[in-house]
């Protein structure tokens, strides 16, 4: 019998084919492959034109676009004499615009970060923190300012988000096609693949670079998904916050380390280098390792030189969101450093810990600020809670007297302000808007313009909103229904005429998106009144390892299909930055419920001001500063109930209250012959005008300078002159401190009686001298002796109040005096304690050097 032959399996080889753009077409490659495009709504207009379906099709990606085009459709296009004049056009103002000379004022900045935001087709960024990133290189780029930033090209970046019938998030991860993608790889004169070469403790990781251009502003970007690589190590730039503790212990040391080393092999110095949250803390030990290895200074110089020139970001509000690493994974990745530094691994695992000498895990946080001069939170409330949040690190002080400062996040108002408001506010505010757009006075001719033109303008973003919907859910939703006629009924029954209230954000549960459903006998009747029509559009991934947040989800979705919310309750999947400045943009009034305080800033809502839309939403992150009353509605920051299932039923009834009594009558009362209410408009004006100039990325770029680069620049510069001397004596000063501080003996106290501190009482408008005798022993620095002022609050918890510096009066060897003469003014309960520190007056500031001596006066 003859049987069949076997076949061996087919080997398939990846062959892409693109028919290649002529010549004259060469100015369109260039502005594809510059995410200028993506806040530049003329580029977009553009592509879209060549191509409205491939536009669609490839999710509004220009070089995909470009590379799908057939050859006939491209000699259409060079035959297309208009469409040629446009391309020129958009090209001449993209030239006019990367030709402006650099802003050398200001100085230049590294800036790290694990995500970026900047496209939807470019998927290297998850969330809020990746988008706010993002739009910084954007403004970056806008103020012309000196700016490299580095990350990850992420083979399959975050996930897709698709939801199986029962509600269930499917976390779906695509690989990306670098090929069609607006970045262009590294290459070596010969055309061999530039390669980064990143010592890990027992091999070394090789990363493939790659560059995003964004406008003026490029972001290097690293992949270890190289033939070079073990499986073990290409992984390494897979996912997005993806894998267990060690598979983050390599990205934030590809990050760090690895980022600081392509910036050393791209001959790229800059003078402030800044760290967006810890991820990116082990850029320090990098920098560390070229000034003690490469410029032969010791390690405490070195970090004086490191400390003088870092920034600190920092974006969670509660210490569980921090990263912490185990000893033994320490060991494992940087056991060699310690000893390449010349210091111990005790001083080095202590670097990272609250308490030295213990066996604390390493936290990159307290690395950051052990290895940072200046650090910040990133709104004015978050700049508090990081401040008792990090008060442990610096022991001595209260959390009121650190130097962690905030800068509250922005939002690029020309990637976030639909076109056609682009377009309204360069007619109305004129056409240096954009430069301007940080002035409350330009943003005041708001009050002036017929609110018609202002209705029609939103009215427009909303049937955008419905009609992106009703193209893109459609399919999708009939194939996971049951009952199709009820899905089409659904999207058919979005109504352009009711008040849409959106809310979408990361599902984490602190987020509160349960918080609507709370009372649904209640809302059932809100949502029902024929006379205030209104419709909720949710959106929102959860962590794939976050089983509450994805649980809420699929709360919200059951909800959203029981009868009596039927079209009223809308989730919509898959959020991303397309869908969001559709949803930002088309939507009445933009909700967020928080609890409180643990929205450290939070963005979307300042993308919605820049639409016109109105925020209602808890006091806390942004719209604690952001509130204006008769421009939005706020849930007041201040704690009713300590336990939280209270405070929340609170919190949903204030809501409620606030729909059925305030917001709706507002919107559709009074509208007499018109399609809007003119109290409704008023509302609208008003947030333009006193919100929306305040929230911008401009302001917050603006902020970072003033509060922190150009303090940092200028103080690093100093520590560098004349062969580093400034910062060698500053060395010395600290090296003399710590070996003597100890000497200090505190030998008399005097007259403390007659201020009553040791009866803990004392009488209003008395007076009386305090007095401190010491022995300084060898110690041969200058001292600040103080009385610190401090009142407990209701929980018995100090906070610091003010300070009273006593005066040397006396000197003799090494023994001095110190005394002041008190007042009693303060009526009511606080605490006194006096405190000595050295003082040195190069120190940028006391946590610098946080020595602190408490001397007991009772």
């Amino acid at each position: 019998m003859i049987r069949p032959k076997s076949t061996n399996q087919a080997v398939w080889a990846d062959v892409y084919t693109y028919a290649k753009l002529p010549a004259e077409l060469s100015k369109l490659d260039e502005l594809a492959h510059n995410l200028w495009w993506v806040w530049t709504p003329k580029a977009q207009n553009l592509f879209k034109r060549i191509s409205p379906e491939l536009w669609d099709s490839t999710e509004g990606n220009p070089v995909k676009l470009t590379r799908l085009l057939t050859g006939e459709e491209i000699r259409k296009i060079t035959a297309d004499q208009d469409l040629l004049k446009e391309i020129d056009s958009v090209y001449t103002d993209f030239r006019a615009y990367m030709d402006e000379p650099a802003d050398e004022e200001r100085p230049s900045v590294a800036y790290m970060s694990m995500e970026y935001g900047l496209t939807n087709v470019l998927k290297i960024y998850s969330g809020g923190l990746g988008v706010l990133a993002g739009d910084y290189l954007k403004e970056a780029s806008d103020s012309n300012v000196r700016l490299t930033a580095v990350g990850f090209l992420y083979r399959y970046g975050y996930f897709t988000q698709a939801l199986s019938p029962a509600g269930e998030q499917i976390a779906q991860y695509e690989a990306q096609d670098f090929t069609q993608l607006p970045l262009e790889q590294l290459m070596n004169e010969d055309g061999s693949p530039v390669v980064l070469e990143v010592p890990y403790s027992s091999h070394i990781v090789y990363s493939y670079v790659w560059r995003v251009r964004v406008g003026r502003i490029s972001l290097y970007l690293l992949d270890t998904d190289n033939g070079l690589n073990s499986e073990w190590d290409r992984s390494i730039t897979h996912q997005l916050y993806g894998g267990d503790w060690e598979n983050r212990m390599k990205q934030e040391y590809l990050l760090g380390i690895g980022g600081v080393l392509l910036l050393n092999k791209l001959g790229i110095k800059k003078e402030v280098y800044h760290m967006n949250e810890g991820h990116a803390a082990f850029m320090s030990v990098q920098r560390l390792l070229d000034y003690v290895e490469k410029e032969k200074h010791p390690f405490d110089l070195a970090l004086e030189l490191v400390r003088a020139s870092s920034l600190y970001t920092v974006h969670t509000p509660v210490p569980a969101g921090h990263d912490y690493f185990d000893e033994g994974l320490m060991g494992k990745y940087l056991g060699h450093v310690p000893q390449r530094l010349g210091i111990s691994w005790q001083e080095f695992m202590d670097m990272g810990r609250e308490n030295p000498g213990t066996d604390e895990k390493f936290s990159m946080s307290t690395f950051a600020l052990n290895t940072c001069q200046e650090a910040n939170g990133v709104s004015k409330l978050h700049g508090k809670v990081s401040q008792q949040m990090f008060a442990p690190v610096w022991k001595g002080f209260f959390a009121e007297e650190l130097h962690v400062g905030y800068v509250t996040n922005g939002v690029h108002m020309p990637t976030w302000a639909a076109p056609q408001w682009q377009e309204f506010y360069a007619k109305h505010f004129g056409k240096d808007f954009v430069k301007n757009q940080t002035k409350e006075e330009v943003w005041g001719k708001i009050q002036q313009i017929p609110s018609e033109e202002i209705w029609e303008i939103h009215h427009n973003q909303k049937l955008q909103l419905i009609d992106y919907i009703r193209k893109h859910y459609a399919e999708r939703w009939i194939k996971n229904s049951s009952t199709p006629e009820v899905t089409k009924a659904i999207l058919d029954g979005i109504n352009p005429n009711a008040l849409l209230i959106g809310f979408g954000r990361r599902f984490a549960t602190y987020k509160r998106a349960h918080l609507l459903f709370t009372d649904l006998e209640r809302l059932s009747r809100i949502v029902n009144n024929e006379k205030y029509p209104v419709q909720f559009l949710f959106t929102g991934k959860a962590h794939p390892a976050d089983g509450g947040g994805q649980g809420l989800i699929k709360h919200i979705l059951e909800i959203s299909r029981r009868p009596e919310f039927l079209g009223k309750i809308i989730f919509l999947e898959n959020y991303d930055m397309r869908l969001a400045s559709k949803l930002i943009a088309g939507v009445d009034i933009w909700m967020n419920t928080p609890t409180r305080p643990l929205e450290a800033s939070g963005t979307s809502g300042e993308k919605a001001e820049m639409n016109g839309v109105l925020n209602l939403s808890v006091l806390d992150g942004w719209w604690y500063e952001g509130y204006r009353p008769g421009a939005g509605w706020a849930l007041t920051e201040k704690r009713t109930f300590q336990d939280q299932s209270l405070q929340d039923k609170l919190d949903a009834t204030t809501i409620y209250d606030m729909l059925e009594r305030e917001i709706l009558p507002l919107h559709f009362d009074g509208r007499q012959e018109k399609p809007f209410s003119e109290a409704w408009m008023q509302f609208v004006k008003n947030s333009l005008n006193f919100i929306a100039p305040h929230y911008t990325m401009r302001r917050m770029m603006d902020d970072y300078f003033e509060r922190f680069y150009c303090k940092l620049a200028k103080r690093s510069a100093h520590l560098h002159a004349d062969d580093h001397a400034v910062a060698r004596s500053l060395v010395a000063w600290k090296q003399e401190v710590a070996a003597h501080w100890e000497d200090i003996q505190i030998l008399e106290i005097s007259d403390a009686g007659t201020l009553g501190f040791n009866a803990g009482q004392r009488d209003i408008d008395t007076s009386g001298v305090l007095s401190l005798k010491l022995d300084k022993g060898r110690l041969q620095a200058k001292l600040d002796v103080e009385l610190v002022f401090a009142k407990p609050d209701e929980n018995g918890q100090l906070h610091f109040v003010e300070t009273e510096a006593l005066d040397l009066s006396a000197t003799e060897g090494t023994m001095e005096v110190y005394s002041i003469e008190l007042m009693n003014k303060r009526p009511g309960h606080y605490k006194v304690a006096l405190r000595i520190l050295p003082r040195h007056e190069g120190l940028p500031h006391r946590m610098d050097f946080a020595y602190v001596r408490w001397v007991n006066i009772l």
